[in-house]
């Protein structure tokens, strides 16, 4: 049954919520059908879906499910009747005839079980980037939405902002000429060096840790080391920056240079401890050549926390360079699409008066929940058969990160390095047994 929160719970709740509370305007419309939605995941980008999909005229939040009971306040405050649980495969078991579609915002090691899941019981899915944590969860997933027909979309809500479509266009347009190399990049260091310290600490009362931890190895509780955000540093749990920021921030070059999956893969960085992921990370994809590109083949670059493009393309951006971004080299000039914001070409007086391509407005959000309500078409610009390839591409520097200097080679139909058999242990990962999902284990 759906969780009445006792006298203790809802104190110590209310008591955190208040710390948290922000003004929330819904929108309101009129729909001759009502979407029945449930969530899983209150908090961060789970409070940020459910806002965003609640602007949606037809939208209703009937079911919500969050291990944490301190995240549904906020939550509750938008949707009073919102029926809460605290397991997400209770709430799939009870609610699945009265739910139409299901997003996933969790921490990364739990997307694939659970969008799985939910999918199996014939429900459309929007989960949140990486898709999942594993190239084998990202491909059976993909494999399984295709297969029932089923409206997927993954959140990188930015690749439908005007700005992005923009440089995605400019790219397609041939204004730098035919692209030579692809350097994309991020500030942000969700790493860690050394191991995590032994010990527990209690778990929070409102905290159910099991359901946290779900398929993982259990492990104790540790304060400030996993809930509630810094789990991205986490190798069991999130997947570092590249896997936070990478399906954000390749998303621009790949769509718009039609990529596909990468020949091979080198790291040029620091390996992983046995627990956290590097704080800085440098990748080299090798991608086959597409009719936008000047070769056979196109070099990709990834670069994060201090690593940077080389001194020479820093140099030509100068103050314009953005902390996160992309930077085509074509054959005719350099375009540079911020993580964010606007679009530019480089030099800029070369440039000065070319006319810039014409990008409709495009809401992320709306777009899968009128496919949800439309049958399935038009299809969302981030279903599956996009982000899934998209995910095994960007994780793929998480196992080469696992062997510094070494190029992978990568046979992307068979799911293999067939040089490196050891390395393909690393494209899937085991689960506790009783968070087992068929179809994906």
């Amino acid at each position: 049954m759906p969780l009445i929160l006792t006298s203790r719970r809802r104190f110590l709740c209310d008591v955190a919520a208040a710390a948290a509370a922000v003004p929330f305007i819904q929108f309101t419309g009129s729909a001759q059908r009502r979407l029945r939605h449930a969530a899983v995941g209150a908090s961060g980008q789970g409070y940020s879906d459910i806002s965003a999909f609640a602007k949606h005229p037809a939208f209703d939040l009937v079911a919500i499910s969050d291990v944490d009971l301190c995240t549904i306040a906020r939550v509750q405050q938008m949707f009073p009747k919102v029926r809460v649980y605290q397991d997400w495969r209770e709430l799939l078991k009870r609610e699945k005839n009265q739910i139409d579609s299901v997003n996933v915002s969790t921490p990364d090691h739990m997307h694939a079980p659970i969008a799985m899941s939910a999918m199996r019981l014939g429900k459309p899915v929007y989960v949140q980037k990486p898709l999942t944590s594993t190239l084998d969860e990202a491909r059976r997933l993909t494999e399984y939405a295709r297969r029932h027909r089923l409206v997927t979309q993954m959140g990188i809500q930015t690749s439908s902002t005007v700005p992005q479509r923009l440089g995605e266009e400019m790219v397609r347009s041939g204004m730098a000429g035919r692209i030579r190399e692809v350097h994309v990049f991020s500030n942000k260091s969700w790493g860690e060096e050394g191991v995590l310290p032994e010990g527990a600490d209690p778990v929070p009362p409102t905290l159910d840790w099991e359901g946290w931890i779900g398929g993982a190895a259990m492990r104790p509780f540790l304060r400030g080391k996993f809930h509630p955000g810094e789990w991205r540093r986490r190798k069991a749990f999130g997947t570092g920056t590249l896997g936070d920021m990478g399906c954000h921030i390749f998303s621009p070059s790949y769509r718009a240079l039609g990529l596909g999956s990468p020949l091979s893969i080198t790291s040029h960085g620091a390996a992983p401890s046995a627990d956290n992921w590097a704080v800085r990370a440098k990748f080299h994809y090798v991608f086959p050549g597409t009719p936008l590109t000047e070769g056979k083949t196109v070099d990709y670059w990834w670069y994060d926390g201090t690593e940077l493009p080389p001194a020479n393309l820093l140099e030509q951006v100068g103050d314009r360079m953005p902390r996160q971004g992309n930077i085509f080299v074509g054959t005719e000039g350099l375009i540079v699409v911020p993580h964010g914001g606007q679009p530019f070409a480089l030099p800029a007086e070369k440039f000065k008066d070319a006319k810039a391509p014409e990008v409709s407005p495009r809401d992320h959000y709306a777009e899968f929940l009128d496919a949800v309500l439309a049958g399935g078409a038009p299809r969302p610009s981030a279903n599956f058969d996009y982000a899934g390839p998209l995910t095994e591409t960007v994780l793929l520097g998480n196992v080469a990160a696992h062997y510094p200097g070494e190029t992978l080679e990568f046979d992307a139909a068979r799911l293999r390095f067939p040089r490196k058999p050891d390395a393909n242990a690393l494209l899937t990962r085991p689960y506790r047994k009783p968070w087992r999902v068929k179809d994906l284990t």
